[in-house]
């Protein structure tokens, strides 16, 4: 029995540990972007940035429209303690003509943003994520100069009712991050609208 527990304890053991060291490999590439102000904007331009918090968002979608003020307050949080967050509309805009630039600069306006809000048009930025829907999130850190992701998926886990979330999956990586640990909860499924890719 005493040889058996102690097989389990060492499979346990190697699987954490595995599971520790490939925790976060995935690397995104720096990118530049136009923003609604017209400025491009880029990762490497936010020199003392620990990381980042990278929402894929559009003007079109249902769910996304539920999320611009949670948006609002995770920047305002966070981007003082060197996590901005940046936003990115990476949807077909021949299929969505209310997700088109102009229309961004409007919505930024309209609803206040207080974050970036860039435009990635040739969807090369989204298929470098691997982004799904809108919105999805993801968490990257700055390790050995490179830009890791640490999470990926839904915002939190309530989308209509703000007042009803009980795990704020973004906000919890980051502060997980910035005390040195892991992050417990590093993938989740992001709900909302798909982003369709053209070829």
């Amino acid at each position: 029995m005493l040889k058996l527990f102690r097989r389990f304890l060492l499979l346990f053991l190697a699987v954490l540990m595995f599971g520790f060291i490939n925790e976060s490999t995935h690397s995104i590439n720096d990118f530049s972007l136009k923003n609604i102000d017209g400025q491009m904007v880029s990762l490497s331009q936010f020199k003392d940035a620990k990381g980042f918090i990278i929402v894929f968002t559009c003007n079109h979608c249902p769910f996304a429209k539920l999320y611009p003020e949670r948006l609002n307050q995770l920047n305002l949080k966070y981007k003082a303690l060197g996590v901005p967050l940046i936003a990115i509309s990476s949807t077909d805009t021949i299929m969505y003509v209310e997700d088109t630039y102009p229309k961004m600069v409007k919505k930024a306006k309209k609803e206040k943003f207080n974050f970036p809000y860039l435009f990635d048009g040739e969807q090369t930025v989204a298929k470098d994520f691997s982004a799904q829907k809108t919105p999805h999130a993801y968490v990257v850190w700055k390790e050995n100069s490179k830009w890791i992701i640490k999470y990926d998926g839904a915002i939190d886990d309530n989308g209509n009712s703000p007042e009803k979330v009980s795990k704020q999956y973004v906000a919890d990586a980051v502060d997980s991050l910035l005390s040195n640990k892991p992050v417990a909860v590093s993938q989740t499924k992001s709900i909302g609208c798909q982003i369709l890719f053209r070829k």
